[in-house]
C-alpha cells in the first residue's frame, strides 16, 4: 500500500467521527507488516477524558484482532490546514508497540508529512525500559 492511499484511508474515517463538541474529525489507518489495516476515528465523549483518538481506536482494534507487531506505518488525517500530528497519549501508546513507526501526518487539503514516531517521541517510555 502507497503512502497515499494509508492517507486516503484515514480521511475516510472522518464520517463515523463523534465529535459533537469540538466538530474536529480525525482519521487514522495503521498499516500492518502483513499487509492488514486496521482504522480509526475519533470519538469525543461529555466528559472530554473519556474521549478517546482515532490512532488509539485504531491500535486497540489492531491487537484486539491480534495484530501487536509489524507495524509498519500510521496515517493521521484532519480537516484543519495544520499537519495532523498524535498527541502525546497517542504517540505514547504506538511507542509501547513500534517505536520505529513512520508517521504520516495529513492536513485538510490531502498534503502529508512523513517523520518516524521516534522523532516525535524521543527517549520514549516503551517495554524495554522495564527491563
Amino acid at each position: 500500500m502507497t503512502d497515499q492511499e494509508l492517507v486516503k484511508r484515514a480521511f475516510e474515517m472522518h464520517k463515523f467521527s463523534y465529535v459533537p463538541y469540538s466538530h474536529f474529525p480525525v482519521g487514522a489507518a495503521l498499516l500492518c507488516g502483513d499487509g492488514r489495516v486496521f482504522t480509526g476515528c475519533n470519538v469525543e465523549n461529555a466528559a472530554y477524558g473519556s474521549t478517546i483518538c482515532a490512532e488509539r481506536t485504531a491500535v486497540v482494534k489492531a491487537v484486539s484482532e491480534g495484530c501487536r507487531e509489524g507495524w509498519t506505518a500510521i496515517a493521521n488525517a484532519g480537516q484543519g490546514e495544520d499537519f495532523c500530528w498524535p498527541c502525546g497519549a497517542c504517540r505514547q501508546m504506538l511507542y509501547e508497540f513500534a517505536p520505529n513507526l513512520r508517521v504520516l501526518a495529513a492536513r485538510g487539503s490531502g498534503e502529508f508529512q512523513v517523520v518516524p514516531l521516534s522523532e516525535l517521541l524521543p527517549h520514549g517510555f516503551g517495554p524495554r525500559s522495564l527491563q
